[in-house]
């Protein structure tokens, strides 16, 4: 059964954050549950998050709650194993809007790393807002 892969020991980069605020709206809220504090990014062209696991794995979904007006037009998941390219998962569509978003990722490889590309933002200086970001699935045995 496919559980949240995103632990204590979980590395987490973002591209960047709002004014380098990280007190006020660093990567860390993304993970944190309160629907108070979210990451914030800065503006520009293409926004990411790279999450890097203790364990390989295998991603099943992926969840993301944006604020609306600051959300990805575009999004594609990238995955790589062991020093590997980074190689194209899938590419994912979310809505504009405040709901919490879910994604099935169908036939996904075994990564140590994903790297999240938020494309094509909502809003005119390319600015991300995430209130929640979950990845679940499996670790790989």
């Amino acid at each position: 059964m496919a559980s949240s892969l995103i632990c204590s020991e979980t590395q987490s980069r973002v591209s960047s954050v709002l004014n380098r605020d990280v007190k006020q709206y660093g990567k860390k809220y993304m993970f944190d549950c309160n629907e108070e504090t979210c990451w914030n990014s800065d503006q520009g062209e293409c926004q990411w998050v790279t999450l890097e696991f203790p364990q390989a794995v295998r991603v099943s979904q992926l969840k993301v709650q944006f604020q609306g007006g600051f959300s990805s037009k575009t999004c594609r998941l990238e995955g790589y194993l062991k020093d590997g390219d980074f190689t194209v998962i899938s590419d994912f569509y979310p809505e504009d809007n405040n709901s919490l978003q879910s994604f099935p990722i169908q036939e996904a490889p075994v990564v140590d790393k994903l790297k999240i590309m938020f494309e094509n933002s909502a809003d005119f200086f390319g600015r991300i807002i995430v209130y929640s970001l979950d990845v679940l699935g499996e670790k790989a045995s």
